[in-house]
């Protein structure tokens, strides 16, 4: 019943943290920001995050609980979401050459992965979770028998493993057609390197004519994008190429960009 327990609790705080990034994120751009990794409502961070101070609280001999001074709660929840944010955000760039948060535009930052505003506001999350909510689910928890327990962790279990399993294709398609573009665009620049006999300014002026013609196609390339990967695209902050070409043409930042275009002219 345990594991049951666990698995449910982990999406249910998912979920929280989704809703959570998403009335902020609607508040900040002034329309609805359905924020995530994922298709379905989960941000798994906050999942893990919340489900291990709760953990902390039940099995940690008193290195979380009732009697811990505010000081250390808010210490650890905010060390523990550091660690969470950068480990995150250092895979998913390793997996996918993309990052879905960037705080280097913001002060006290490390590589853009964490800084120090955000993990203060995590940490002061973390004391009011701590103190205010989880004793609250703690409370709501011990009264649901095990059959609902482990019923619920099957079916949500499910759900969240087919949505990753999809999140995972598409993501993956996209980001091959991504790559496919960018590897044209250098063979063509390499090729025009090799071809052109002037000087660097000759051939950097055949170069941008031929990213010129590229993003024309990726133009026409973000029209045809699914609404899954439409939903991607939106949600990625910036791409990091995975490969160093003498001409980059940085084709998943292009192609974010004709999204975005495309997207005002919808409203206008």
């Amino acid at each position: 019943m345990i594991v049951s327990e666990l698995l449910v609790l982990f999406i249910f705080y998912s979920f929280l943290g989704w809703v959570w990034e998403t009335i902020y994120c609607t508040i900040q751009n002034g329309h609805f920001s359905s924020r995530g990794f994922l298709f379905g409502p989960v941000c798994p961070i906050y999942g893990f995050c919340i489900l291990a101070l709760q953990m902390l609280g039940r099995w940690g001999r008193g290195l979380l609980d009732e009697q811990t001074p505010v000081w250390q709660v808010f210490l650890i929840c905010a060390a523990g979401s550091a660690v969470a944010e950068y480990v995150t955000s250092w895979y998913l760039e390793k997996r996918f050459h993309a990052r879905w948060w960037d705080y280097a535009n913001l002060p006290l930052n490390l590589n853009g992965r964490i800084c120090l505003p955000v993990t203060l506001s995590f940490g002061a999350g973390g004391v009011v979770i701590t103190r205010y909510i989880l004793p609250v689910f703690e409370t709501t928890a011990s009264r649901i028998p095990p059959l609902a327990w482990e019923t619920a962790s099957l079916i949500l279990t499910a759900l969240f493993a087919a949505d990753l399993a999809l999140t995972e294709a598409e993501l993956n398609s996209l980001l091959q057609r991504i790559e496919n573009v960018e590897n044209e665009f250098n063979i063509r620049a390499e090729n025009l390197y090799t071809a052109v006999a002037g000087t660097p300014q000759q051939v950097g002026a055949k170069v941008k004519g031929l990213e010129e013609e590229f993003r024309t196609r990726l133009v026409s390339a973000a029209s045809g994008l699914n609404v899954r990967q439409k939903h991607i695209m939106k949600n990625i902050r910036s791409f990091r190429p995975g490969k160093v070409y003498r001409y980059s043409l940085h084709a998943g930042q292009k192609l974010k960009e004709a999204l975005g275009e495309l997207r005002r002219r919808g409203r206008k």
